[in-house]
């Protein structure tokens, strides 16, 4: 295969096997059979690795005497960056006036564009309606101004709120607790906590009624307790005694670490916006030893542009073991980030594979 790349072929063999959307615009590549090129997310039928060329545009792509694919079209690459680029002002519109009320007429008409157009590509571009990312932001500076020590009413309003009733509706799905609840940090509610160290370090886990909320390592105990009161700054927690359900759960989790057996089925209280719940709720649906890309996360939430959102939510997972986010990698199947290192991601993929190996189930 000739090619005129800066990555190389391999890593550009992997994108188009896997119609990878995270490469579309980095290159495009033809098949000589077809005489066509396209771009790396193309759905068109797989060619032989022999018959492909890769081209860093398009320019060069025609120049070579190939012609844009009707299914794909990769010429429009750079009218899909354009319109990227418009609904990067269109959120940041929305973010800088968040505490007005923001319809989607309002915005077509600010930005010269249709209602359906500009729902679409915000949509495509962010993995969210506009209306779902203005709530986002209003949640955002809700929470910010309940942990400053404003009162709930002055809060509301301040965060643009047209009534108490719009973030009471919200907030159980969003925040897990209530507006009341959540601006001490979780006052009223208990949550126990344990912790020990395991093979690949201390491990703490916190679970309220609902099941486990804080599933985290770290290199010393006292780190990981700064962790969990700095999330639920007012909340009661309580230590773990003989007898309780938690230290079961540990136990299983233990188990797991030790290759024993597959990961447990625990109870979980996850806490995060709505498209983070359907990321965690997505990855949750990966079996032990098995992967997907983030590309492969956007598309099982009908959302195939917001792969790197979906790396977002991965990140901001503070039950990444239970929610395994180490079972997501980059699309070109390398390892990619993990909030405790590379190496342990590894382990756990390698330590999974050795476990449905052997049989368990």
């Amino acid at each position: 295969m000739k090619s005129t790349l800066k990555l190389s072929e391999q890593e550009a063999l992997l994108a188009v096997r896997n119609r990878d959307s995270a490469y579309d615009g980095q290159f495009f590549f033809a098949v000589l059979t077809t005489g066509i090129y396209c771009r790396p997310s193309c759905s068109a039928r797989a060619a032989k690795k022999e018959n492909l060329r890769f081209f860093s545009d398009i320019e060069q792509a025609e120049l070579a005497g190939f012609r844009a694919c009707k299914r794909c079209r990769p010429e429009q690459v750079k009218s899909d960056r354009k319109n990227n680029d418009t609904m990067v002002l269109v959120a940041r519109y929305i973010e800088n006036n968040s505490d007005q009320k923001i319809t989607l007429d309002g915005l077509a008409e600010q930005f010269k564009l249709s209602s359906a157009h500009l729902q679409k590509r915000f949509k495509a571009t962010f993995g969210l309606s506009p209306r779902e990312f203005h709530n986002g932001i209003k949640q955002h500076r809700f929470k910010a101004l309940m942990r400053d020590g404003c009162s709930v009413t002055d809060a509301l309003y301040s965060a643009g709120y047209g009534s108490s009733s719009r973030v009471y509706e919200s907030s159980d799905k969003e925040l897990g607790m209530t507006p009341g609840t959540y601006k001490s940090g979780g006052q009223g509610e208990t949550m126990v906590y344990t912790c020990a160290h395991t093979r690949i370090g201390y491990l703490m886990l916190a679970a309220t009624e609902k099941g486990v909320c804080f599933a985290m390592f770290d290199d010393e105990e006292q780190q990981l307790l700064t962790l969990l009161q700095q999330e639920f700054p007012a909340a009661n927690l309580v230590k773990s005694s003989d007898g309780d359900q938690i230290d079961d759960w540990y136990r299983e989790i233990e188990r797991y670490l030790s290759a024993e057996t597959t990961m447990p089925d625990i109870p979980l209280d996850l806490r995060g916006t709505t498209f983070q719940l359907r990321v965690w709720h997505f990855i949750q649906s990966v079996a032990d030893g098995e992967t997907v890309s983030y590309s492969e996360v956007a598309n099982g939430i009908d959302n195939p542009a917001a792969f790197r959102a979906a790396a977002t939510a991965c990140g901001k997972n503070r039950i990444a073991l239970l929610v395994p986010c180490h079972r997501v990698l980059r699309g070109d199947g390398s390892m990619g980030g993990y909030r405790w290192g590379v190496g342990l991601k590894r382990e756990l993929l390698e330590m999974e594979a050795q476990i449905r190996a052997k049989g368990h189930q």
